[in-house]
């Protein structure tokens, strides 16, 4: 009787192939699908920018054209020339950067007390906090307006700043990141006879590059685009944003000038694309630990 054992011919593919193969073409369909997704996402932005550089009459036509015939710059000659683009960006900015710089440093006050802080009410607080995340700003439009109104700052940068000087979404953003933190570095500085505001600034705010990061874009993109309550609350051509400018400048009573409307449009646009191309490492890494703890 022969000790030899037979050995069986394999067939098929071995495992060790297969999984390289699955892991590639995986990998492959989703490339192709983001890259579809960001086609999608940009073709939207690469008609506005084309029609900015076209005249009326040819963004009317049919069929549209992709590539301007005729480009042409009198619709950005419009918003320097005679629309005096220069106001309308100056209030834009002034408002956006106070209104960020005071949401990082009352959101960052509020967050740390919520999260490295004990005292009565706390979760109460922190509940209130939840619940206002949950109301539609409509709801509290004509209420805010009517204080507003009461007291004396209509048509002024105060009634376009102090209502959004700070916002829940901050407040839980920075309070999130910070619970985080090690207990070990305030302790250490509590026991070196460090105040808590010395503790905030000194110890707590460096680490929180990240979260302030993205709270700014987040509070800078909002405060940019806002609208309507700039449209109530600044009554004068002085006092216009860039959002309010585009809507009543770019829309007559019986026409609209599109190529006017699509070049105020990346006007507004470039800062925005501006500040998340300086801050998209910060963006991404806020984001994705706001919400480990």
């Amino acid at each position: 009787m022969s000790s030899t054992t037979a050995v069986r011919p394999t067939t098929g593919t071995p495992p060790t192939t297969r999984r390289p193969r699955r892991r590639l073409s995986g990998r492959a369909l989703s490339f192709i699908i983001l890259t579809i997704g960001l086609l999608v996402w940009l073709v939207p932005f690469a008609w506005m920018a084309l029609g900015s550089v076209k005249t009326q009459s040819e963004i009317l036509q049919r069929p549209p054209t992709w590539w301007p015939e005729n480009p042409t710059g009198d619709n950005f000659a419009q918003w320097f020339g005679p629309l005096d683009f220069g106001t309308f960006f100056t209030n834009s900015l002034v408002v956006a950067v106070v209104t960020v710089l005071g949401n990082l440093i009352f959101c960052s006050m509020v967050g740390y007390a919520l999260a490295k802080m004990e005292f009565p009410g706390k979760k109460i607080l922190f509940a209130v906090v939840m619940i206002t995340l949950m109301v539609p700003g409509v709801v509290t439009f004509v209420p805010l307006f009517v204080m507003v109104s009461k007291l004396g700052l209509v048509n002024s940068y105060a009634a376009l700043i102090l209502p959004f000087i700070t916002a829940p979404l901050g407040v839980f953003l920075m309070r999130q990141f910070m619970l985080g933190i090690p207990e070990a570095l305030i302790e250490a500085a509590r026991i070196d006879g460090a105040s808590e505001l010395r503790i905030f600034a000194r110890v707590v705010m460096p680490l929180c590059g990240p979260p302030l990061a993205t709270l700014a874009i987040l509070t800078f993109l909002t405060s940019w685009n806002n609208f309507l309550w700039p449209l109530v609350s600044a009554q004068t051509e002085s006092m216009y944003t860039l959002p309010v400018a585009l809507s009543l400048y770019s829309t007559g009573q019986n026409a609209t000038n599109y190529g006017l409307l699509l070049a105020g449009s990346v006007l507004v646009i470039t800062p925005i694309l501006a500040l998340f191309v300086v801050l998209q490492r910060y963006f991404i890494q806020g984001i994705a630990t706001a919400g480990l703890k």
